[in-house]
């Protein structure tokens, strides 16, 4: 991008926000960000080097996670001060080892119950959720080595209109055939310690589908839950987890290729998509949770269906005209 005049950088600043937007929209909901990303870009290209490109197209991503993180850190984080503990338990005039009530689980904030606790010098260690971090360890290992095996093959030749408008249909149609399949069927797993790690490898596996542009980091684990017997709600949920590890890693990785050689302009840039992209995803994942306690997901097919059509048409009246 190098040195550049204010109203082009005012232009590139706008194009950064939209993009933005766009990453925090369909980061979390099934219809794939990259390919969503990249169809924008086409239209609204940013006046950057394709390597520059190509690395904010996936550290973008750093902002969407930070959202996932805040949100849901009462599950994520398994550490605390005993003394901490001990302090909100006396507070509502309770012991470590006394059955708490639903209200008693929401004033905690998480349920430290005795059982749960690993105890290592006055720090505790919330059992279950170290399972959960296993397991979501477990689910990204796939991801991991497929995605650093094809990454760069997929950069040089899956990265076209075509490739998204065609995976975006075929995992449409796939959203609406499982949640067909499911409708009379009831979930095998509804909660987080329901879940083994051979469910989690299931869904990591699925992940790996989510190399190819268009088909969705976020879809293809959710319909692997969906296939599994998980429920919605906790497909979803997990899917974010499974989101952490993969996506900050994936950024290291795109950052590292890059260089770290930006101009100041780039830098902020990329601080203003990320910063949108993040504000844009709380809104978005509260959205969605609340959505899918009393929907399916089959409306995200029928859209990716119809954008990967209009995406065919489109490009095949571009081809004819060129």
């Amino acid at each position: 991008m190098g040195l550049i005049g204010f109203g082009t950088f005012m232009l590139e600043f706008l194009k950064v926000i939209f993009l933005g937007i766009i990453e925090g929209i369909t980061e979390w909901l099934p219809i794939s960000s990259t390919g969503h990303m990249l169809l924008v870009d086409t239209f609204m290209n940013l006046k950057a080097s394709q390597d520059y490109k190509d690395m904010f197209m996936v550290v973008i991503q750093l902002g969407a996670i930070l959202a996932v993180v805040v949100i849901y850190w009462e599950k994520l984080w398994p550490f605390a001060k005993m003394s901490t503990i001990d302090a909100k338990y006396h507070a509502l005039g309770l012991s470590l080892n006394d059955p708490l009530t639903k209200e008693d689980r929401r004033l905690l904030g998480k349920t430290w119950r005795s059982k749960d606790l690993i105890r290592v010098k006055g720090i505790a260690m919330n059992r279950r959720i170290l399972q959960m971090w296993v397991k979501v360890i477990v689910a990204t290992i796939p991801a991991a080595i497929i995605g650093l095996l094809l990454d760069d093959f997929m950069d040089a030749h899956a990265h076209t209109a075509w490739v998204i408008a065609i995976a975006l249909i075929v995992y449409g149609v796939a959203f609406i055939f499982v949640e067909d399949r499911n409708r009379t069927r009831t979930p095998r797993v509804t909660r987080i310690g329901q879940l083994t790690y051979l469910d989690a490898l299931k869904m990591g596996l699925f992940q790996c589908l989510a190399i190819v542009p268009g088909t969705s980091r976020s879809g293809s684990t959710i319909i692997g839950g969906l296939i599994c017997g998980i429920d919605r709600k906790l497909a979803a949920e997990f899917s974010f987890f499974m989101s952490i590890p993969v996506m900050f890693g994936w950024s290291v990785v795109k950052l590292i290729k890059f260089g770290f050689h930006y101009s100041f302009a780039e830098f902020i840039l990329l601080l203003v998509g990320m910063a949108v992209a993040y504000f844009v995803s709380v809104f978005v994942i509260k959205t969605l949770m609340a959505y899918i306690k009393k929907h399916d997901f089959k409306i995200f097919g029928w859209y990716r269906i119809a954008l990967g059509v209009l995406v065919l048409i489109v490009f095949a009246i571009q081809a004819i005209m060129a």
